[in-house]
């Protein structure tokens, strides 16, 4: 059996999100989920959503066998626990596959890393960012 992990932060669930989780689950038997703990996202603003909701959003995808979410101080720790065989990241997640693979290595955990790939834009109206759906709320919604 091939065991898969995704991660992401997964605030707001739109298509691209559905699209990555569905490559994903593709690329192996397993699908597990880690979904960042809102403390930790340093690379963008922090979710608007409990650590707890988006991993029950991510958890109730039918692409996805289990959701988890992130430990508090060390990314490798679910990561062993699970123990995958592949770690697909989203096509625009900001981390390198060289050096995702490299810190694997050094963690001692044997597994290949692969990035899925964009989900094409079907309609027009359609948005595959939460930020740009937080930006739309903002500008039809707020005073």
């Amino acid at each position: 059996m091939t065991t898969v992990v995704a991660q992401g932060t997964f605030d707001i669930l739109h298509p691209g999100h559905v699209h990555y989780l569905e490559e994903a689950a593709g690329m192996g038997d397993e699908l597990h989920v880690i979904v960042a703990r809102r403390e930790n996202v340093t690379h963008k603003d922090p979710p608007i959503l409990s650590n707890r909701q988006r991993r029950a959003m991510v958890a109730a995808l039918d692409a996805v066998d289990e959701g988890h979410v992130g430990h508090p101080e060390d990314f490798f720790v679910p990561i062993r626990e699970i123990d995958p065989d592949v770690i697909a990241l989203g096509y625009d997640q900001h981390h390198d596959e060289e050096q995702l693979a490299g810190a694997l290595d050094e963690a001692g955990l044997d597994c290949r890393v692969e990035r899925a790939s964009g989900r094409e834009q079907v309609h027009e109206d359609e948005l595959l960012s939460t930020g740009k759906i937080i930006d739309r709320i903002c500008r039809e919604r707020c005073d």
